[in-house]
């Protein structure tokens, strides 16, 4: 396990080599968060012949900034580390590697979320598909002593979408009535441009909109703003605001994501006005024609339901991410190693009702923010 001291380039070019690469590990993301308290630790793994087979990008934030507990921390490896998890000796190696320093940093927990697959598809269904590699994984890090987090900071499952295949062919994949919507907000004359950067702060109006109408929780308008400029401003990870317009006005828009032969859709957002010319359909089509043109090969729709019924809360979310004709990728989620059982205990115990004080003022901030 060696520390990393090269360049941003260098970072991402090392990871774009790995199993999987991922968004979340680049150095763009790394430097977002560390705007926000955490700090990175950006680490790699050679073989015996030199070669770098694996990496994770671990941050780091302090618990308390005092006290005799002020050497508390928590370590995270959003989507890391990256491998090939298959590899029985490796990730032997790796996890040792992260236990140990995760002991010496004084952590309360390190939490790792790899994009392992446990399984393609929905659960029961025809096209269920269980992967034995990913549940060799769970029972290793059940044998460790790690534990399914109860804090799952990003979607455990979600719907990806193959760009390999031609356009038509795309078409085809689509539910008929998704297809359909696409062609009807084109005949309705919804025309869809590239964002710049002065069309930041309305979408972040827009998204704030969304988020009241739809009942979900955003950050304040800085930490969209840093995210949303660190990725313009860069050339790999590359950002791309889609506006979906009717005679100019905006009315919905997706920020789309590029990185290492994969496309994210990570924030969607629309307007009440002119839904029914079905917008946000064709921007998700632009969206992946403009990913496939680039040379992605997959589009993450970044979210699908843990339980695959309609009690679940994304139930209508995942029902128009599966109408485009994506699959499912059912992963292992957030897994915890806790050096300490007691301060873990302790910490799962009370950041829960400081997280749902936080959400209540978020709520009352955005509905302040839109005069509603």
């Amino acid at each position: 396990m060696q520390a990393f001291t090269g360049s941003s380039s260098e970072w991402n070019q090392i990871i774009a080599q790995l199993p999987n690469p991922h968004l979340l590990q680049s150095w763009e993301w790394s430097q977002v968060k560390a705007k926000y308290d955490w700090q990175p630790t950006p680490f790699f793994w050679k073989d015996s012949s030199e070669k770098v087979v694996a990496a994770a990008m671990i941050l780091k934030k302090r618990v308390l900034r005092r006290g005799f507990a002020a050497r508390l921390c928590v370590l995270y490896a959003p989507k890391g580390p990256l491998m090939d998890w298959n590899d029985e000796a490796l990730r032997g190696r790796v996890l040792d590697d992260l236990q140990a320093f995760a002991k010496k940093q004084g952590a309360i927990f390190l939490k790792l979320d790899p994009d392992v697959a446990l399984g393609m598809g929905v659960p029961q269904s025809e096209d269920d598909v269980i992967d034995n590699g990913g549940q060799v994984v769970m029972f290793e890090l059940k044998r460790r002593g790690w534990v399914f987090s109860s804090d799952q900071i990003q979607f455990r499952n979600s719907v990806l979408i193959d760009l390999s295949a031609s356009e038509d062919e795309m078409l085809v994949r689509m539910k008929q009535k998704t297809r359909y919507n696409v062609r009807l907000a084109e005949k309705k004359g919804v025309t869809v441009r590239v964002g710049m950067q002065d069309d930041l702060p309305m979408l972040y109006k827009m998204y704030a909109e969304t988020s009241v109408r739809d009942g979900f929780v955003i950050r304040d308008e800085g930490y969209y703003q840093t995210v949303w400029q660190t990725f313009l401003r860069a050339d790999e990870p590359r950002c791309e605001p889609l506006i979906a317009e009717v005679n100019g006005e905006p009315v919905a828009a997706i920020f789309l994501f590029m990185f290492a032969g994969r496309a994210y859709y990570i924030y969607g957002m629309s307007r009440e006005i002119h839904r029914e010319k079905m917008p946000t359909y064709l921007l998700q089509w632009e969206a992946m024609k403009r990913a496939k043109a680039a040379g992605c090969a997959a589009y993450d729709l970044w979210g699908a339901p843990d339980k695959f019924n309609e009690d679940d809360s994304m139930w209508g979310v995942y029902r128009f991410k599966e109408g485009l004709g994506g699959r499912v990728v059912r992963t292992l989620g957030a897994w915890d190693f806790a050096p300490n059982s007691l301060w873990y205990k302790l910490y799962a115990e009370v950041m829960p009702r400081v997280l749902d004080v936080m959400r209540s003022r978020g709520k009352e901030k955005t509905r302040q923010m839109l005069g509603s």
